[in-house]
């Protein structure tokens, strides 16, 4: 680390619930240490201790060994996971408490750019319109250290960007804790594994993280078969799990590839099908939702307008769009829960559906994880297969002895993994997930994403985690909040990329007409680019800076990016050392050119912006 510590815990240990939950007496107690530019990503199984580590660090709660060290004038700030706004009769009385409340006016623009009135009644206030308050409470707080609890949760795609950009331009240190694996990728240059009591260091960003994840499990692998002990080998069935969960799933990636290539050559203009793979016939007797030109309003907005589209049995669908724009609208008009205004939807009589959302707080707190999933016996129905509960326990990830504990005491991610494990036993053929990756650790996103892929039936998917929609979709479906609906036979990546060579032209042309082909209504499915910022007189070199550092900036990202994945290769040191320099050497100068070149940038922004 280049510079001191500006916090430290060493020897840390805490016991919960009569054992330790990490840096036990037999461990000798965990390390931690965050430098004063760290991106830190905390990675750990639910349950395993994270939130708990951040309140360590915050100084919220005592451990029971250890000695934490603090640079004197550090400003630690929390984001929490679900902060309480139990007290507050506004968003702004909410960012307005606490022992380090923020003046109101740094509130409000930071608000203003999150697009949040911080006037809203708190009671009333939505998911997103929380977290976007909390976020404007944290980051007008001016941190030297931000830590952030699950920060994408409840966030729409423009907010994560915005959010994105900021701590891009961040001076402080941050640790985040995310399922986010785009947001990890993308902002983290080293990351710390909390598994198992221990915490584990290393200089790369999340991107390497899976690679080092795997090196681990299969040096203790070797380890464990070395010893006569069957107990002991049996202890890593879930790592050996994990790692061979994920090489499956890289097989089915490649599947998902060819049935996102069958499905684009159905998708012509208006969504029709074309008859090059099947005949017209078959196309039809395949489908299970017919929708045609269809359109919504609500309070005389256009929510849906002239949507056309034919689902096939096996499809999997995501639907993505900022909060507001009618998401959970198209899902009610797809699933029959309300009708359209205008236009018609044909839903097979032979399709029965699983709604899974956001219900863990329904499942009664006092019952035990056996009587939620099987009334209280030994024996489950999964999906018309009987199993025994433990054993079907252990396909989510869970310690079969785990069986008798309340549900009350478990963690959040742990009771939404237990409500995937409960609506996934149930016989449906079709699937309804309303952002289903909240409060779920990383391997439960890949047994979610396997699930998913296995799954026989057809999958609606509403989510603002564009990695996982990457994963599992063969179609998305993209609102503007106009009524207009893109189908993109793909990903979010792929419906991305069609938003920017769509918004290109009509930037050109000063306003946007769609082009024809998948998709419907009569507005551009990408929002009108900002006004050009008012110009301030600058000299010819400042004015080439200004222009040319952003291009800059994002091949200094993509250089940052291919180093830390190199580096993330265990054995690289060993086999060729000097290589190992060099690119280390390369990473630290790419980082400091990239901060340099920011601080360039946001200087003009200044000036330019008045």
């Amino acid at each position: 680390m280049a510079q001191p510590p500006i916090l430290s815990w060493e020897g840390l240990g805490l016991q919960q619930g009569g054992r330790w939950l990490f840096g036990g007496p037999d461990q000798g107690g965990i390390d931690l240490h965050i430098g004063p530019r760290d991106r830190l990503a905390l990675i750990g199984r639910n349950g395993a201790g994270k939130t708990t580590l951040f309140r360590l660090i915050d100084d919220r709660i005592e451990a029971d060994r250890g000695q934490r060290k603090i640079k004197p004038g550090t400003r630690i700030v929390l984001l929490e996971q679900e902060p309480d706004f139990s007290s507050c009769e506004t968003l702004m009385d909410f960012a307005l408490i606490g022992p380090h409340a923020p003046a109101e006016h740094e509130v409000e623009a930071i608000a203003g750019q999150l697009g949040i009135d911080m006037a809203t009644p708190a009671k009333g206030a939505s998911g997103g319109e929380r977290r976007r308050a909390a976020i404007a409470k944290a980051l007008a707080q001016e941190p030297d250290l931000l830590l952030m609890d699950e920060p994408t949760n409840h966030l729409d795609l423009a907010a994560i960007d915005w959010l994105e950009g900021w701590l891009d331009r961040y001076k402080g240190a941050f640790v985040v804790i995310s399922h986010d694996r785009t947001f990890l990728k993308r902002l983290t240059r080293a990351t710390i594994w909390l598994d198992r009591g221990q915490l584990r260091r290393k200089e790369v960003g999340f991107g390497g993280y899976e690679a080092w994840e795997e090196q681990v499990y299969a040096e203790e692998a070797r380890a464990a078969e070395k010893l006569d002990a069957k107990l002991k080998i049996e202890a890593h069935w879930l790592e050996r799990g994990v790692t061979a969960r994920r090489k499956r799933n890289q097989g089915r990636l490649e599947k998902l590839g060819q049935m996102r290539a069958q499905r684009a050559a159905m998708i012509a203009p208006k969504g029709t099908a074309k008859l090059g793979l099947a005949t017209e016939e078959d196309f039809k007797s395949k489908s299970v939702i017919v929708a045609e030109k269809v359109s919504k309003s609500y309070d005389e907005r256009t929510i849906i307008r002239d949507f056309t589209l034919r689902i096939q049995r096996g499809d999997r669908i995501g639907v993505v769009g900022a909060n507001g724009a009618g998401k959970t609208t198209l899902l009610k008009l797809l699933t029959g829960e309300i009708s359209p205004d205008a236009g018609s939807i044909e839903i097979s009589k032979k399709l029965a559906g699983v709604m899974i959302d956001q219900q863990r707080s329904l499942m009664e707190a006092d019952k035990t994880v056996r009587q939620v999933l099987a009334e209280g016996g030994d024996w489950i129905d999964v999906r018309g297969v009987r199993k025994h509960v433990q054993g079907y326990l252990k396909e989510f990830l869970f310690d079969p002895k785990v069986v008798d504990t309340k549900v009350g005491i478990m963690s959040g991610g742990e009771r939404s993994r237990l409500l995937l494990a409960r609506e996934f036993a149930r016989k449906s053929n079709l699937l309804v997930l309303d952002e289903p990756t909240n409060d779920l650790d990383l391997e439960t996103l890949d047994l979610l994403q396997e699930v998913i892929a296995d799954y026989e039936g057809t999958v609606l998917i509403v989510s603002h985690d564009r990695d996982f929609l990457d994963r599992t979709v063969t179609l998305t479906l993209g609102l503007d909040g106009t009524g207009f609906v893109d189908i993109v036979a793909g990903g979010y990546e792929d419906w991305e990329a069609k938003r920017r060579q769509r918004s290109a032209p009509a930037r050109a042309k000063g306003a946007g007409g769609r082009e024809s082909g998948g998709g419907s209504g009569s507005s551009p499915s990408a929002p009108p680019p900002p006004p050009p910022p008012r110009s301030a007189k600058l000299s010819y070199k400042d004015q080439r800076d200004y222009e040319q550092l952003p291009a800059r900036i994002e091949e200094l990202d993509t250089a940052i990016a291919r180093g830390e994945e190199i580096l993330a290769d265990p054995d690289l040191f060993t086999r060729d050392p000097q290589k190992f320099a060099n690119i280390s050497k390369g990473l630290e100068n790419a980082r400091a050119e990239k901060d340099a070149a920011e601080e360039r940038w946001l200087e003009l922004a200044e000036l330019v912006e008045g």
